[in-house]
């Protein structure tokens, strides 16, 4: 049975309005922030400072259009291992984590061991990718290619837990 994943006790709802937030425009300034979940500044930088210590908050990023930088094919991949050693498993997973065009690997139950996302210019560069580099992959027996044909839905927000959706009331102060 999957372990049940619970919300930090840490994030109130000042922390997940400030989360929606930054989820919506991280370029935004804390005072804007601020402004939107109804703190001052200082608390509300103050609680972003706390969820990056304590990795609520991993990183901040650009969202980019991957067609306008040259890699115009999305492969999705599943692939499946012989066996399961804890050795194998470390190699497929750093080899998997040098190769740049994988952007993005998951360990999955079913009919795949993993199911990887893969941007790349072209076909001919994805077929180049398979022969040096899936092919070869630690353990892998198997792998299944699908083409995206069309994107329909990419998004970056999270769905944030049901308290983290109600907009924090407007106060000023140290909360």
């Amino acid at each position: 049975m999957p372990e049940k994943t619970t919300l930090d006790p840490s994030l109130d709802k000042y922390s997940l309005a400030i989360l929606a937030e930054l989820l919506r425009d991280a370029r935004q300034t804390i005072q804007q922030i601020a402004d939107k979940v109804g703190l001052s500044a200082s608390p509300c930088w103050k609680r972003i400072k706390d969820m990056e210590a304590a990795g609520v908050i991993r990183g901040y990023t650009a969202i980019v259009d991957t067609e306008k930088i040259g890699l115009g094919l999305r492969v999705i991949v599943e692939a499946n291992m012989a066996q399961h050693s804890e050795v194998t498993v470390r190699q497929f997973e750093r080899a998997v984590a040098a190769a740049a065009p994988i952007v993005q690997c998951h360990a999955t139950t079913g009919e795949s061991d993993y199911v990887m996302s893969v941007l790349v210019p072209d076909i001919k560069s994805y077929d180049q990718l398979l022969h040096e580099t899936m092919f070869k992959l630690p353990g892998i027996t198997h792998v299944r290619s699908a083409i995206v044909l069309k994107e329909i839905k990419s998004e970056m927000r999270l769905a944030l837990p049901e308290q983290g959706l109600q907009r924090a009331p407007r106060r000023r102060g140290k909360v």
